[in-house]
């Protein structure tokens, strides 16, 4: 049980990773230092975009219009450290 456990807490890194460059790349894209007409940043951008957005989609249909500020990726890194919380305070129900 021990390995499901840092299996898990892996799959939570790996998501928290994810949804952070994702923010950050849209910052930075924002403010144009980086350009979409770049083969490979446009590439880059379209997998987290097509990576994300089912996520990002379930969570704007319960947030109020905010009228172009998109609180998603932040109630979507707030929800997933409150799961490695809840897993983290739970360990011992996997050992």
């Amino acid at each position: 049980m021990q390995s499901l456990f840092e299996i898990l807490l892996m799959l939570i890194g790996v998501a928290k990773m994810i949804i952070i460059i994702h923010i950050i790349m849209s910052w930075l894209i924002t403010f144009q230092v980086l350009n979409l007409r770049q083969p490979l940043v446009a590439s880059i951008w379209d997998g987290l975009n097509r990576l994300l957005e089912p996520v990002y989609g379930r969570i704007r249909s319960f947030l109020p219009q905010m009228n172009g500020l998109d609180l998603a990726p932040l109630v979507a890194i707030l929800g997933i450290f409150a799961l490695e919380t809840i897993l983290r305070n739970n360990a011992g129900a996997f050992m």
